[in-house]
């Protein structure tokens, strides 16, 4: 996959993560749901989305993949 290929999510800002998490998963990408702020590690993986939620579960910022 190329950087052209990159994808995000706006559309899932304010959703469940739950559910954005099932739907990320059934297209092929390993998730991460992690408290909003939480330090990450820098690499760099196509593979994978971080989803960052509040503390009512919800998509806090837009989900990318890398």
């Amino acid at each position: 996959m190329s950087d052209d290929e990159r994808k995000s999510w706006p559309e899932y800002v304010g959703k469940d993560a739950n559910e954005v998490e099932q739907k990320l998963q059934a297209e092929g990408y390993n998730t991460q749901v992690l408290p909003q702020g939480s330090p990450t590690t820098r690499d760099y993986r196509l593979d994978r989305v971080r989803l960052f939620v509040d503390g009512n579960n919800k998509v806090v910022q837009t989900p990318i993949n890398g």
